[in-house]
C-alpha cells in the first residue's frame, strides 16, 4: 500500500521539476500605488473681475543647476521613472498630448511627429557599407532622439493677484524644451553648441501626465514627488528672460548683456513681488 502511495508523489515531483513556474518578484517592500494614481491638484476658480493685477512672464529653467537635476535625470528610463523630456515625448507619442510650433508661443500651430523628429535630427539617414561579396550597399537608418541634449526649458506663465483670496498666484501656461547640440558637420573640439527651441506644450493639458510620474527625491525614497508637484509648489530654480512690455514683448537680452541681464531679471522679479507687499499696511 505504501508503494502505491509513493508512485503518484514521485510522478508529481517529476512534473513540477520539469515545469517550474516563475515566481512573481516585487522589487520593493510594498506595492507602490500612491504616485501612479495621483491626479493634478485643480486650480481654484478665478473670475476676471477678481484678477486685479496680472503680468505675463517668460523664464528659463537650466537643468545644469543642482536643484534642477531631478528634471534632467535619468537620461534613459529606469522602470517607470524617466526624465521630463522623455515624459513629454512619451505623452506626445502615446497619450494624445499636442506639441505646438515655436514660431510663436500662442499654441496655434500643432506639430506632427515627423516635424518633432526633424527638430531633434532624428530622421532617416543613408549609410553605405560593403557586403560579403564586396559590393557597395546603401541602407536607411532611422535616427533616434537624444533626450540628454535638452538642457533648458522655457516657461510661459501669468502672475496675478486674486483679490478674492488676497494672494499673489501663478499659473504656468506653456513649457518649451531647449536643445543644445553640436552637429556632425561642425569641425574642431571647440565647436560652439547650437541652440534650438523644439516645441511648445500647453501646460494645463500635460498636467494629468505630470501628476502620475514620480521624480527622484535625494533625501527620502519613500516620499517621491511628482513632476506636477515640482511645478505646482515651485521646487525649481529659474531666471526671468522676458516680461510683457510695450516694445513688442522684447526680451531682456535685446537691451542688456551679461551680468546686467541678471540684474534686470531680478529687478523685474522684485517689481512683481513688491506689488503684493505694497497692498498691505503694517
Amino acid at each position: 500500500m505504501k508503494k502505491l502511495f509513493l508512485v503518484p508523489v514521485l510522478l508529481l515531483g517529476m512534473f513540477l521539476g520539469n515545469n517550474t513556474v516563475a515566481q512573481v518578484v516585487l522589487d520593493d517592500i510594498y506595492a507602490p500605488d500612491h504616485v501612479p494614481n495621483r491626479k493634478p491638484i485643480p486650480y481654484a476658480y478665478l473670475r476676471e473681475a477678481d484678477a486685479m493685477y496680472k503680468k505675463r512672464v517668460w523664464r528659463v529653467i537650466d537643468l545644469r543647476e543642482k536643484i534642477n537635476l531631478n528634471l534632467y535625470y535619468p537620461t534613459s528610463p529606469i522602470k517607470d521613472r524617466m526624465s521630463l523630456i522623455d515624459l513629454l515625448l512619451n505623452g506626445i507619442a502615446n497619450e494624445g498630448v499636442t506639441a505646438y510650433n515655436t514660431d510663436d508661443d500662442r499654441f496655434t500651430q500643432p506639430m506632427s511627429r515627423t516635424q518633432i523628429d526633424n527638430v531633434f535630427d532624428a530622421v532617416e539617414k543613408s549609410q553605405n557599407y560593403t557586403d560579403e561579396n564586396g559590393d557597395e550597399q546603401t541602407v536607411m537608418i532611422k535616427g533616434e532622439i537624444n533626450s540628454s541634449e535638452v538642457k533648458q526649458y522655457w516657461l510661459k506663465e501669468d502672475w496675478f493677484f486674486d483679490r478674492k483670496h488676497s494672494t499673489m498666484n501663478v499659473r504656468i501656461l506653456g513649457i518649451c524644451p531647449i536643445r543644445f547640440y553640436v552637429k556632425d558637420s561642425d569641425d574642431g573640439e571647440d565647436a560652439e553648441a547650437r541652440k534650438t527651441y523644439t516645441f511648445w506644450i500647453y501646460f494645463p493639458e500635460v498636467r494629468r501626465i505630470l501628476a502620475d510620474h514620480e521624480v527622484f527625491n535625494n533625501n527620502n525614497d519613500a516620499e517621491r514627488r511628482t513632476f506636477d508637484d515640482i511645478f505646482f509648489k515651485r521646487y525649481f530654480n529659474s531666471f526671468i528672460v522676458k516680461v510683457s512690455n510695450v516694445y513688442d514683448d522684447r526680451s531682456i537680452q535685446d537691451y542688456s548683456l551679461g551680468i546686467q541681464s541678471l540684474l534686470e531679471a531680478e529687478a523685474l522679479k522684485k517689481q512683481i513681488t513688491d506689488y503684493e507687499q505694497d497692498l498691505w499696511e503694517y
